[in-house]
């Protein structure tokens, strides 16, 4: 019997009142030898996935700038550096915890400054999660399980964007797959080297992406308690040095930020108190679930006639990862991974505790399950990215559950071969028509993929069934309860006449169906996997596929498909062009429709927007183009406003439209010359509001700039005091218009320092830039 055909081991019984002994592994695992077709089968993945990862990487250029901007600062200061903050001058952090950027910012200090060495990292990291899932699952199910594990992961859409973007998500997929690799090593031997190992990994994950790694953890911790080979006691020892292990590995920086005197340290990003702790619960912990995220953007509250978060969060509900934002990036062979998860589970039956087969389908389960749930059903900002963290399970599942099912045919009991075979013929089916079903959201991209998936998935599917249907009814006597008179797929023998001709029927056309299947499956996220690698994505809210596939940012960032919204913008923005959704209404069909542009007069949206519309609570600051909007409480002034100008590679939008926020503004020759003039005498060379729109210049000038109020705008970094010191102290060489958000709450500070500079210094214009030209404020 080789390893493919192996079922997985279970522990030894000991005498009575003893623990069972570790589960022996068998000997092609222990010295990792596989057959010499999956080694094989193996580099050609790894060598594929890296192409598709790899190439044309650099067209996405500063791809989400807000972190590249960071990254550059990394790499010209080890402070920096360590805190994550957006500029090397440290006024502000990221609203993350910086592990993701400490790679990305090693890279730059290697090969220098670009948007290939700043995404590198993020690809490697995506062939390296590819590799560790095929070793998790071949462990237990062998090397074909574990090949088509990988390859539903490599070509996941939203894992095949997310590995070519330079966010979070990429450090944190490879670490929670190499916590489960360590999970089921532990569970093999009782072992506590790997279950704290797990701890240390999914620790890291929390430096990576804070809470979010921690979905994981009652599943992993889950899955050893039930299956270790060892005493209930001892595994709970084991899994409490693994809490051990998590909280050292994500606490010693959280520790030695809240420690360091505010004045040694940048400001923490996303929090109104310049705490880690806060940030952790508050906008980027349990604030995403409730939604009640002071200081953000799309928590709380939710669409008019939506379930759930704001503007960035879409409708919550159980069918939240099928919709038209989320679908196409993930969903593709979700249906057939839940399908195959309670098959597996069915075929399991009654085993042993320590029975791996259950142990591994109970892992990559819950992991879906918990995940895919609080995705779901968080009411705070959720973006369709997000869901690369599914992926490593639904490539796991799917390829765990096809395994065992293909085995499961040629077993003992002859009406549990043919529920496997029809099973696997009916999760085929499912997933060629959802694949049909979700190519028709883009039905003008290759139109003739949608049609041939369809029917050559049903085709194979039907021949599927009707192959087990031969198989066990195609006898010269009919049915027979003896298994070892029916038809014998694998050498073409069957009982009674006639039988053998159906037999090798049979023989033959299994191979190919199931080959032909599995090509289905893969058929439809492999070609919106293929489109999106070769189209550059920039922003901070990218999403796979061709235009029209759901999502928020779509090729090229924000400037792709916005709820609601003309041209990738919400209804009502102010300054944006044709702020109208389809028939001039928002997504949900109530949403108001603006028809600002060029900062003229906006009635309905966001007020507080560049270039037409005001700050915070301010009575109507004025756009460049002298455009006006509502709202607000007197007393406090608007943004200065800009022109619009575009976003990186021409896709940002006039008027300010999302811009300031979403994406970062390539500043002309003119603005770069000016603000590099002189650039040694000052801290910052210019301070702008809005982290995404300082990036730009920072990123062209590889100068700080200062990030007023953070990502949002509406963090209390600098105060107006403050700001006033460093104009005084000569720190701040100019103040730039444009930038900011209307935030849910949060600082006014923004506004306030706006207000003061508007009021305090004289406006020039460069480039359609709103210039104010600090150096006048210097004192001594």
């Amino acid at each position: 019997m080789n390893r493919t055909d192996s079922p997985p081991t279970v522990p030894t019984a000991g005498p009575p009142g003893t623990e069972p002994a570790p589960a022996p592994v068998p000997e092609e695992t222990r010295t990792g030898r596989d057959p010499r077709w999956a080694r094989r089968a193996l580099a050609g993945l790894l060598v594929a996935t890296a192409l598709l990862y790899l190439w044309g990487l650099g067209a996405s250029g500063w791809a989400n700038a807000f972190y590249s901007a960071a990254v550059q600062a990394g790499s010209q200061s080890w402070t920096a550096f360590f805190y994550g903050s957006s500029d090397a001058a440290n006024s502000i952090t990221v609203d993350k915890t910086p592990a993701s950027l400490w790679l990305m910012a090693l890279s730059v200090r290697i090969f220098g400054l670009s948007g290939w060495s700043i995404l590198v990292p993020q690809a490697l990291l995506g062939v390296a999660s590819v590799g560790v899932l095929y070793a998790t699952v071949r462990r237990w199910y062998g090397p074909a399980a574990g090949l088509l594990a990988g390859a539903v992961l490599a070509l996941t859409p939203v894992a095949t964007l997310m590995f070519r973007f330079n966010n979070p998500d990429a450090l944190l997929v490879f670490l929670l797959v190499a916590a489960a690799y360590a999970t089921v090593r532990a569970v093999e031997t009782a072992s506590t080297r790997w279950i704290v190992l797990t701890g240390v990994l999914v620790g890291f994950g929390f430096l990576t992406k804070m809470l979010q790694a921690f979905l994981v953890i009652p599943v992993f911790a889950g899955v050893y308690l039930l299956a270790a080979p060892t005493g209930l006691g001892r595994r709970i020892r084991q899994l409490l040095l693994a809490g051990l292990a998590v909280v050292v590995s994500a606490g010693w920086w959280v520790a030695i930020v809240e420690l360091a005197p505010a004045s040694a340290r940048p400001y923490i990003g996303g929090s109104q108190n310049n705490s880690i702790l806060e940030l952790t619960l508050g906008y980027n912990g349990l604030g995403r679930i409730t939604g009640d995220e002071v200081g953000s953007v799309g928590g709380g509250g939710g669409r008019p006639g939506g379930g759930g978060g704001g503007p960035f969060s879409g409708q919550t509900g159980l069918l939240r990862m099928f919709d038209t934002e989320v679908g196409g990036q993930i969903s593709w062979l979700l249906p057939a991974a839940l399908i195959l998860l309670v098959a597996g589970l069915w075929l399991a039956g009654r085993a042993p505790r320590t029975d791996r087969t259950r142990a591994g389908l109970l892992l990559w389960g819950g992991w879906l399950l918990v995940t895919g749930l609080i995705f779901s059903f968080m009411s705070g900002i959720f973006h369709a990215y997000y869901t690369v963290a599914l992926a490593p399970a639904v490539g796991a599942l799917a390829g765990i559950g096809v395994t065992l099912l293909w085995r499961a045919r040629s077993a003992p009991g002859r009406w549990r071969r043919f529920a496997a075979a029809l099973v696997l013929a009916g999760a085929l089916a499912v997933t060629a028509w959802w694949s049909w079903h979700l190519l028709g959201r883009t039905a003008d991209w290759h139109p003739w993929l949608r049609s041939t998936i369809l029917a050559v998935g049903l085709t194979t599917a039907a021949l599927l069934a009707t192959s087990a249907v031969i198989k066990e009814f195609a006898s010269g006597n009919g049915v027979r309860s003896d298994a070892n008179s029916l038809v014998n797929s694998e050498t073409g023998v069957a009982a009674g006449p006639g039988a053998g001709f159906a037999g090798r029927v049979v023989r033959w056309v299994v191979p190919v169906v199931s080959v032909a299947g599995i090509a289905v499956a893969l058929a439809g996220p492999a070609a919106y996997a293929m489109q999106t690698a070769a189209t550059p994505h920039s922003g901070s809210i990218p999403s796979a596929g061709p235009a029209g596939a759901g999502g928020f940012g779509g090729p090229g960032g924000p400037g792709g498909r916005m709820p609601g919204g003309g041209n990738g913008q919400f209804p009502g923005f102010p300054g944006g062009p044709n702020g109208t959704g389809s028939d001039g209404t928002g997504s949900d069909g109530s949403g108001p429709g603006g028809t600002g542009q060029d900062g003229g007069a906006n009635a309905g949206g966001f007020p507080g927007f560049p270039g037409g519309g005001s700050a915070p609570g301010a009575p109507g600051g004025t756009g460049q183009d002298g455009g006006t909007a509502p709202g607000g409480t007197p007393g406090q002034g608007g943004f200065p406003g800009q022109d619009g100008g575009t976003g990186q590679e021409g896709r940002g939008q006039r008027g300010g439209g999302m811009g300031g926020l979403l994406d970062a503004r390539e500043p002309s020759a003119e603005m770069t010359a000016l603000l590099t003039a002189d650039a040694d005498d000052y801290t910052w060379v210019a301070a702008t509001i809005g982290s995404n729109n300082a990036s730009g210049y920072q990123l062209a000038t590889g100068r700080p700039v200062m990030p007023i109020g953070g990502f949002n705008g509406s963090d209390p970094s600098p105060t107006l005091a403050q700001f006033q010191r460093y104009v005084a102290d000569g720190r701040i060489h100019y103040f730039l218009g444009g930038g900011g958000f209307r935030a849910d709450g949060g600082s006014n500070a923004s506004a306030e320092i706006a207000a003061w500079v508007t009021e305090t210094f004289t406006a020039t214009t460069v480039d359609g830039v709103t210039v104010y030209d600090l150096s006048s404020g210097k004192q001594g």
